[in-house]
Order: C-alpha cells, then sequence, then structure tokens
C-alpha cells in the first residue's frame, strides 16, 4: 500500500482518538480492514500517527495535531523505508548482510550506484552499506555537506530508486579514495528521466 493511503488511514486513527480520547491496536486494525489493506500494517499507521498519539497502558491517547511539515517528512521516511526493504529483499548484487546494530541496522550492501551532485553532474560509486536512516558510498570524490541523489538500479526491469540523500561525513580511507556517510532524505519511485546524451563521469 502506497505511504499516501497509509497516511489517510493514520488521520481517520488520529480523529478516532480525538473524538473518543484513545484507540486501541485493535481499532487501528479495523480501520486497516475497512480501507481494504492488511491489518498487518498497524504499526506503520501508527508510526504515521506518532506525534498526535502517546501510548499509555495498552491504549493511544490523543495529545495534539500534526503540522503539515511534520506530515510530510513521516510521509517520506516511511517512503524511504519502504524501498529500502525491497532492495533488501531483492538484493541484486548478492551481497546483504547484517553487519551492526546502532539503533537502525546496518547492511552490507555493495552495488554500483549512480551519484548525481547538485549540479548536475554524475558520477559511479559503490556503496558499502545501506539501512533505513541512511547509506555509505566509496568513490574517488569527497561530497561533504551536498544534498545529492543516489540512484540505485533494482532487479527485473523495476524502475530505480532515485534517493535524495544529505552528506553528513566525509573521511580519507586511502590514497584519493573517501568513504561519505549520507542520510536520507526522501525517494522518488516514479521512473527517471531518459539519461542525458553527454557521457558519465565515472570515478
Amino acid at each position: 500500500m502506497i505511504a499516501a493511503n497509509l497516511m489517510g488511514i493514520a488521520d481517520r486513527v488520529v480523529r478516532r482518538a480525538q473524538t473518543q480520547g484513545y484507540v486501541l491496536a485493535r481499532e487501528v486494525r479495523q480501520e486497516l480492514t475497512l480501507a481494504g489493506a492488511s491489518d498487518d500494517l498497524w504499526k506503520d499507521v501508527l508510526a504515521l500517527a506518532r506525534q498526535s498519539l502517546t501510548f499509555r497502558r495498552g491504549r493511544y491517547y490523543y495529545c495534539a495535531p500534526v503540522s503539515a511539515r511534520m506530515r510530510q517528512q513521516q510521509t517520506q521516511q516511511l517512503g524511504v523505508r519502504r524501498a529500502v526493504d525491497q532492495l533488501l529483499s531483492e538484493n541484486p548484487a548478492g551481497s546483504a548482510t547484517p553487519i551492526e546494530r546502532r539503533g537502525q541496522d546496518r547492511v552490507d550492501f555493495l552495488q554500483t550506484v549512480t551519484v548525481r551532485t547538485e549540479d548536475g553532474s554524475e558520477y559511479s560509486l559503490l556503496s558499502r552499506d545501506l539501512s533505513p536512516t541512511g547509506i555509505r558510498l566509496v568513490g574517488a570524490r569527497r561530497l561533504l555537506g551536498q544534498k545529492i541523489h543516489v540512484l540505485v538500479p533494482r532487479s527485473g526491469g523495476e524502475p530505480t530508486f532515485d534517493f535524495q540523500v544529505r552528506i553528513l561525513w566525509t573521511c580519507a580511507v586511502g590514497d584519493g579514495l573517501f568513504e561519505n556517510g549520507g542520510a536520507f532524505l526522501d525517494v522518488n519511485r516514479e521512473s527517471l528521466e531518459k539519461p542525458r546524451k553527454e557521457d558519465k563521469k565515472t570515478l
């Protein structure tokens, strides 16, 4: 189910909590069923509604409205998480091994990706690992502080995932070789525009 539909269900759950004072987990599952969605997604709905609900003694109490900006951020985060889950399940590179737990699972994800920088230049880099919140890239370019697009190809002819990423740190790992750690901002699932005619730069 797409994130926009889940957001609509989350809105109904919040309104129900506002009317009743609280909602129960089974009531969240009921809202999913009424919308024709799997009730297994009830935790995702609560994650989208978490700014308006607080959990106490088995009940989710209404607490405050969600701003439009926060709502957008929640939808973006859910989209990123689902895209990462799909990449790891497809595992086109054949290397997806858990390597660390630090708040979020980081998974060894070795694959050539395309990086598009703010000036429109494109480079081929190697992804090192992946998590629901970010990605680590290896190449011969420092990207610290930049907002970039990371284009990750998929198997079976599926549309390439276009992640928007903010690079938070860069460190040298060898002569002319750098690691860049980035946080996911959003993902665009739509098919990319036709490739430009000019050749892609390769690191």
